[in-house]
């Protein structure tokens, strides 16, 4: 029988069931509900995830989910015991060390946070990249902890938890933060915050009283929707969710615009800045080019080079992983100082390092670092972005990079396609859009 203990799942081959508080209920953790199966664990309801064998636990076929396997097995034979109460209410604390100063577009969306949390109410917070989203739920958590409550930061992605560890165990340095993802060391001890992966979630019933999920419209939470369930089932049944992105989906722009949801819009950096506004330049059939003659085609090296002579560290986004290693040899003609990082690189965070640290210069890129790194003075490309993978809200990220530093604002952003696509348009459109609003509320230099 597996057990959520706590309100944070242990798998534990036996269980002393006097252990178990009143309040809690035993569930089957896969069942047939009108004949399809849902796991309570992870809530997936996707038929084609789950399969059924016999089960020498039981002797009998069982049906488990394949969804969420890696972290223990949930058959329709396995039992979940779940606390179906809120988690108490602990002490008030204060532990918000922060000497920093919000700027009047942070501070405006610190307020609303804060009514948020002091109001039980979801908020949906839409800040353009750059615009110092973290900063501004400072406050909001440090009203949280004061009233006695649990607070969780999650993000779908391992790299933005382990920077967001690093800035709130500074911003909060005498509070317990637990820092939870595939392979971390660290275990759930009744911590205050916690700051995790979506996935981690699944260990957590009715736990967090302050949800916070950055970052809502990345992969894999954009499109895992059985995640929404479980995100929805880890926070108490009264109690705030923040949802954070600098790129909603349609829909929600639409309601956040319309004011059909309780939201905070924040148009503008902090540095007072528009947004680099991306350039389209058209390319041909790069990859033809690339492939005979080893080398990149001229308006993409001649733009490389300008940029290089300058002394400014430059992205370069492709389209997929096998097309890092090919482009990587051609920038190398042009540059040592040259490197390629994808998912499945096992050095990774040492190539990104490098690039940080000014080693390296040119850094070719899939759309993993589409977000969560900020290199100062970079300058962006991408080639191909007229391809499916690059959607508007990833474009809208990748745009994000380039002048984020209070001394590098301007940075530059150019598209180079073999035909203008939708999505790049939109993505335009929508930067744009922000630097208008900017301008409106007077938050930008309009210079």
């Amino acid at each position: 029988m597996d057990k959520f203990y706590g309100r944070k799942l242990q798998l534990l081959p036996t269980i002393n069931l006097q252990e178990i508080p009143p309040t809690s209920v035993i569930i089957q953790a896969v069942q047939k509900i009108k004949n399809r199966y849902q796991c309570f664990r992870c809530g997936n309801q996707n038929q084609h995830f789950f399969a059924t064998h016999f089960c020498a636990k039981c002797s009998s076929h069982c049906t488990y989910c394949r969804k969420c396997i890696t972290m223990g097995k949930m058959s329709t034979c396995t039992e979940l015991i779940i606390n179906e109460d809120d988690l108490r209410f602990d002490p008030s604390i204060s532990g918000l060390e922060w000497d920093g100063k919000l700027s009047p577009q942070q501070k405006e969306a610190s307020i609303k946070v804060v009514e948020a949390v002091n109001e039980n109410q979801n908020l949906l917070l839409w800040a353009v990249c750059g615009a110092g989203k973290t900063e501004m739920l400072f406050e909001g958590i440090e009203a949280a902890l004061q009233q006695g409550k649990f607070v969780c930061i999650t993000t779908p992605r391992v790299d933005v938890v382990l920077e967001l560890s690093i800035r709130f165990r500074q911003a909060f340095p005498t509070i317990s933060i637990a820092v939870l993802y595939g392979g971390s060391e660290e275990i759930w001890d009744g911590n205050r915050i916690t700051i995790c992966t979506v996935h981690q979630l699944m260990k957590f019933r009715h736990t967090f009283h302050l949800l916070i999920i950055d970052e809502v419209d990345a992969f894999p939470y954009n499109i895992e929707t059985h995640l929404h369930w479980v995100a929805n089932e880890s926070r108490t049944i009264k109690g705030s969710t923040v949802q954070m992105t600098a790129t909603p989906t349609s829909e929600q722009q639409l309601l956040a615009l319309k004011n059909k949801i309780k939201n905070v819009m924040v148009p503008a950096r902090y540095h007072r800045q528009p947004l680099p506004v991306p350039s389209f330049k058209w390319i041909g059939n790069w990859r033809k080019t690339i492939r005979k003659t080893q080398k990149l085609p001229n308006s993409l090296e001649k733009w490389i080079k300008l940029f290089i002579q300058k002394g400014c560290p430059i992205f370069l986004f492709v389209p997929t992983i096998n097309e890092c290693i090919f482009i990587e040899e051609a920038v190398k003609k042009i540059t040592v100082k040259s490197a390629s990082v994808h998912s499945q690189d096992p050095q990774r965070h040492e190539k990104v390092s490098a690039f940080r640290n000014g080693d390296t210069q040119v850094l070719i890129t899939t759309t993993i670092l589409e977000r969560g790194v900020t290199i100062p003075n970079s300058q962006i490309a991408v080639l191909g972005a007229d391809e499916e993978i690059f959607t508007e809200s990833a474009l809208v990220q990748i745009a994000g990079r380039a002048g984020r530093h209070i001394n590098y604002a301007k940075g530059e952003v150019i598209f180079f396609h073999n035909g203008i696509s939708e999505e790049m348009v939109k993505a335009k459109k929508q930067i744009l859009l922000m630097n208008h609003l900017g301008i409106k509320k007077g938050w930008l230099d309009n210079k």
